[in-house]
Formats: structure tokens, sequence, C-alpha cells
């Protein structure tokens, strides 16, 4: 490994958070007074515990047969949690299984793309490092640690001091540079691929400050990780995963998606933005606490904006 450089200082990540919406005619901003209030009152009377409800009716939209052959099975962390075929991430010229789902989501005329996937199994680690060959992917996103509460969320799968290299079937990892923060660890990971012997760089940003099934302990610790992933984010779609790949993944894809319409000065409905993502990936945003705090975090994203604009000279 090179010697330890600094990735990001405390200054930058204090500036990322500091969001500064374009100016549209008629956008966001224009009716920013209004949205706080209607997010206060939805927060106030609890309405969006009955959109979560709501969003629970929401039908499969296929059977995932492929993730239930039998030759499938044990590459799924849980068995009840399972990628749609139509939008499932084919491995390989064989179209091989993964336990992975592709979101795609329009912001106006962006669109945003990920893969949400489960966090690798002992026996999926080789296709994992694949999938993210095959598509080019530059930032992986893991929101769990390995071990919670004596149960295994996810297998390490990255090159960790004083190993600095790892050896796949197809692959060689080495970790070229990491940095511990306060709520993730950034490590800067040289993938090499065997047969060709290209070389890329891929940032692995690992979230901690998140317990299972709850809620981040601060929401700018979490958009402070989401706008420095989007800082670095230059090619292919994001990877991102959990331990199931729904809940703290669904949140993180949902806060990601409401930021980009907040920094493009559009208005946004978080129900349908969860809508939209349980269409490709059954279960995203596993509870009402995570739900609640994606509400909560924009929230205190767009008062800041207020506050910022009320200071702006007339």
């Amino acid at each position: 490994m090179s010697e330890s450089l600094t990735l990001v200082t405390e200054e930058e990540l204090t500036q990322l958070t500091q969001i500064k919406p374009v100016q549209r005619k008629n956008g966001l901003q224009h009716h920013l007074e209004h949205f706080i209030q209607n997010l206060e009152r939805l927060i106030e009377l609890q309405e969006m515990l009955k959109e979560f409800v709501d969003l629970e009716h929401i039908k499969p939209t296929d059977d995932c047969l492929v993730g239930k052959l039998p030759e499938n099975r044990e590459k799924n962390r849980y068995r009840d949690i399972l990628p749609y075929d139509e939008t499932r991430v084919p491995i390989g010229e064989m179209k091989g299984y993964i336990n992975a789902s592709y979101i795609q989501m329009l912001v106006g005329k962006e669109e945003l793309f990920y893969i949400s996937t489960q966090g690798p199994l002992p026996c999926t680690m080789n296709e994992f490092w694949q999938m993210v060959w095959e598509h080019h992917s530059d930032v992986i996103a893991m929101i769990t640690r390995e071990m919670e509460h004596g149960t295994s969320k996810c297998h390490r799968y990255w090159p960790e001091p004083p190993h600095t290299f790892l050896d796949l079937i197809k692959f060689q990892l080495r970790l070229d540079n990491y940095q511990i923060l306060d709520c993730f660890i950034i490590r800067v990971i040289e993938i090499t691929n065997k047969r060709t012997q290209e070389k890329r760089m891929v940032q692995h940003l690992q979230f901690t400050s998140w317990p299972d099934h709850g809620t981040p302990q601060s929401p700018e610790h979490l958009i402070r990780f989401i706008r420095f992933l989007r800082k670095a984010n230059k090619r292919g779609p994001v990877v991102a995963h959990c331990s199931a790949g729904i809940g703290r993944s669904g949140v993180l894809l949902c806060v990601d998606v409401m930021l980009t319409y907040i920094e493009n000065d559009m208005p946004f409905d978080i129900k349908k933005i969860v809508r939209d993502l349980r269409h490709q990936r059954f279960g995203m945003i596993q509870t009402k606490d995570q739900y609640v705090f994606c509400y909560e975090l924009a929230l205190e994203v767009l008062k800041n904006i207020q506050t910022a604009n009320s200071q702006l000279p007339c």
C-alpha cells in the first residue's frame, strides 16, 4: 500500500453538506416555506405512517424465479429477499445469478443508476467483484458492519491491513489507500483483471454509524456520506449494499434521489420515490422508522437552505 494520504478534509466534508440548489423559475425554493410546512404537518400528524402502510400493499412485480432455483439458493443471504427476474443483474456471458437489482431513477431529465445488492457471502465474493468490473462501477457504498449483535451481516470482501492484497479467481485486489472518518471509512482499492492485466480504481465507502433496522445517529452524517459518494462517482452505477440490500440500502437511495431533486430546485414526493424503488427491488426501506427518517432528513436539509437564503443580501 502506498503511504496513506488524506483523501478528504473535514472542511471539504462540511462544504459538501451545504447544499446550494440551482435557481429555477417557479422551482422548489419559490415554494420553500409551503413545502416545509407541509412536511412538518405530515410529521406532526404522523401522516407518513399511513403512507408507509399503503406502500406495504405493493404487490411483487414478478415471481423471482431465478433466485428460487435450487442452484442459486445458497447464493441468497436471506431466502425471502430475492431480486425480481425483470431487474436482476446478470453476471457474465451465461447471465449467471447474483442477488442484486438494477435501480434506475429519473430526476427531471437526469437518470440516477444504482445496483442494490445484499452483503456478499463467502460463496458470492467472486461474482460480486465480477459485477463491479462488468459495470465499470467506481463506487461501492457499504451501509453495514461485518458483524452486528453477534450476527454476520456481510463477509469481508475487500483487503484490510495488514493484508493489503486479496486474490480472487478472476481479479486481484490491492488496498491502495484508506482514511477513517467519524461516520465512514474510505478505502481506495485497485482491482486488476488477471486475464488482461487491466487495472481500475474503486472507492469503497463504508458507513459505520447506522444500527441494523434503526436509523443513523445524525442526518448530517448520512448527508456527508451521500454527498461524498455522489462527488466520487464518475462512471458506472453506484453499487449499494447493507445486509439484505433493501432496508438501509433503500434509505440511502431514497435520500440520494431526494438530494438530487433539491439540488435541482425541484419538488419531490417521498412516497413516489419509495414506490418507484420498490417496483425495482421488493421491500426497499424496511421499517417505519427508516421511512420517517427520510422525511426528517428532507426537512432538515430544506430548513438549512431556508436559513441560508434568509441570510443572503437582498
